[in-house]
């Protein structure tokens, strides 16, 4: 296994309203990407726990909610190893959007 891809992500909303923008964030990528993923999620306290199918390799990572960030970690199969950078850049570039103050 590859080393896991990490992103931290700063926010000025607070953990419940970070917390909600992830909930609803996720839910509209889940769409977005249609039945071609499988995804399972778990809130346990302030941290999602998540696993996917996607184009048949298994991926999982953990999302950690503070005050003033999230911390996501991304458990990448080797398949998509080659891509982490990519990877890491996409998801600090959604991760901005889903936090951004309004």
């Amino acid at each position: 296994m590859a080393k896991p891809v990490v992103v931290t992500i700063p926010h000025e909303l607070g953990k419940a309203e970070a917390r909600q923008r992830i909930e609803d964030g996720v839910g509209k990528l889940i769409h977005q990407f249609g039945e071609g993923v499988k995804l399972t999620r778990t809130w346990e306290g302030d941290r999602l726990s998540f696993a996917a199918k996607v184009v048949g390799q298994a991926v999982a990572g953990r999302l950690d909610v503070a005050d003033d960030a999230v911390r996501m970690e991304v458990d990448l199969p080797p398949f998509f190893a080659m891509i982490a950078d990519k990877v890491k850049g996409r998801l600090k570039k959604e991760g901005q959007l889903m936090l951004e103050k309004k």
